[in-house]
This record gives C-alpha cells, sequence and structure tokens, in this order.
C-alpha cells in the first residue's frame, strides 16, 4: 500500500510542478490553486509512505517519478521539444526507480538473515 500511495503522491508532484508553471508566478488563480492543492496531496502522501518506506528510497522515487511524469507531459503538449536523448534520459530515470524498489532495504535484509538463520538451526 505504501508504494502505491507514493506513486500518486509522485503524480501528484508533477501535477504541481506543471501547474506552477502554469501559474505565471502565482497571478493566475486556477493554476495556483491546483499547485496549491497538488502540494498539499503530494507532500502529505510523500510523509505517509515514508512511515513504511526508507526515505532515500522514498525520496527518490517521488522526484524521480515526479520529474518523469512532468517532462513526458510537457513533451506531449509541446512546451518542451521531444529528442531521442530525452527519451534515453527519463527512461533511466524510470529504469532507477524500479531498480530501487527491487533492491531489499535494511530491514528486508535483515528479516531474509534471521529467516535464514532460523532454518539452519
Amino acid at each position: 500500500m505504501a508504494w502505491i500511495v507514493l506513486l500518486v503522491s509522485a503524480v501528484f508532484e508533477a501535477v504541481w510542478a506543471t501547474a506552477l508553471g502554469l501559474s505565471e508566478g502565482f497571478s493566475e488563480p486556477v493554476p495556483t490553486v491546483v499547485f496549491a492543492a497538488a502540494l498539499a496531496a503530494s507532500m502529505f502522501g510523500l510523509g505517509w509512505a515514508v512511515k513504511h518506506i526508507p526515505i532515500g528510497t522514498a525520496y527518490a522515487v517521488w522526484v524521480g517519478v515526479g520529474a518523469a511524469l512532468t517532462v513526458a507531459y510537457a513533451m506531449a503538449t509541446g512546451t518542451e521539444s521531444v529528442s531521442a536523448a530525452k527519451l534515453v534520459f527519463i527512461a533511466g530515470i524510470i529504469a532507477a526507480v524500479v531498480g530501487l524498489k527491487l533492491v531489499p532495504s535494511g530491514a528486508e535484509r535483515k528479516r531474509a538473515a534471521e529467516d535464514d538463520a532460523d532454518e539452519a538451526a
């Protein structure tokens, strides 16, 4: 559940980052309200997720997914140019995020070591 909340929070990060750009320095009311609401939701979800996922991993995933979605949206809407190099580097961000999910945390490694010790006894 924590990973789902973290990923939803990353989506909200992309929403608030995009709305921030559209707010024209907070002079446009609708994007400013969207920014504030998405920022609150994103931070709340990240805060909840870090109770269950190590902060370093959670923050890296949150930033990586949010950044990749923000750039992807900007490219899809034409506000940012598309290039092969950008696509390769975005894929690299996503690969790194997946890698962080696949690498066991310290608590998981400790549990696995304890289980191995119990089985050996």
